[in-house]
């Protein structure tokens, strides 16, 4: 069985769900994943997914921020929110797959948005930055007593972190800049490997390959400067990585009209 997840913070849903429908109605992955969807739950655009397949559905927002979903063509019959930092503030849902899922029933699909925080990279003078260095240190914690990569399972998001030296467009340049400063690279990549995932898109493209997901709007012309950062990711348990078989970025979508400032990322499996 193939079976793809995409992830894609869409910056929002309501205003680009034309755009998401197409998408999903062109490539077809089996699970999409998104972030800041902005937009309180009574008003999420549900129909628009249900008309385009994807009926079965989990998502919990905010008006104007934040906000996660995932809707698939697969059944879960399990889903949770959690509560970060002791915040509600919609950065989190987890599906499980349920038997009418096939091959792919049992696999846990988690969702993340993890803060971007702010312009300073420091804690003390940052509120912002310390809730960033707080929430990953959560999200150690929920890994450690949960074991969620104990079972097949997929962890996505805008992690607003780009780790390696070639997931920017410039190591040294970006050094002191907020989502590559080397407290946040350090703590992602110990807490992805600590806690036993596996970062697919480095799996099949590895380091000096240039990967990004992320273009400023700042830039006057994104794709002549192409200044990007791989913020958004895809990560597998053990016991989905043997079915590893490709990932790719929809570099393109940066340019559609009225763009997200992320592209989507997939993977696909073969289960």
């Amino acid at each position: 069985m193939q079976f793809s997840v995409t992830t894609w913070n869409i910056n929002s849903v309501r205003l680009r769900i034309g755009m998401v429908t197409q998408f999903l109605r062109d490539h077809q992955p089996d699970v999409l994943c998104l972030q800041e969807t902005k937009t309180p739950d009574e008003q999420f655009p549900a129909k628009a997914f249900s008309e385009a397949g994807y009926v079965h559905q989990a998502f919990i927002g905010n008006k104007g921020y934040n906000g996660v979903a995932i809707v698939s063509k697969l059944p879960f019959s399990e889903q949770e929110a959690m509560a970060m930092c002791e915040r509600n503030d919609a950065r989190h849902m987890t599906v499980v797959l349920n038997q009418g899922a096939g091959a792919a029933a049992g696999i846990a699909i988690h969702n993340f948005y993890i803060p971007a925080g702010g312009d300073i990279a420091d804690p003390e003078a940052n509120p912002k930055f310390a809730h960033k260095l707080q929430f990953l240190d959560a999200i150690g914690a929920w890994g450690v007593a949960r074991n969620p990569s104990g079972r097949p399972s997929i962890l996505v998001g805008d992690l607003n972190i780009a780790p390696y030296e070639h997931d920017v467009w410039s190591h040294k340049q970006l050094l002191d800049v907020v989502s590559h400063t080397p407290i946040e690279t350090t703590t992602l990549e110990k807490l992805r490997s600590e806690l036993g995932w596996t970062d697919a898109a480095r799996t099949l493209r590895p380091e000096p390959e240039k990967l990004y997901s992320w273009w400023s709007y700042r830039a006057a012309d994104w794709q002549a400067s192409n200044r990007g950062r791989r913020l958004d990711h895809i990560w597998l348990s053990d016991a989905l990585k043997p079915t590893l078989r490709d990932l790719s970025f929809l570099s393109e979508a940066r340019g559609w009209e009225r763009p997200s400032d992320h592209v989507p990322v997939t993977v696909q499996l073969e289960l």
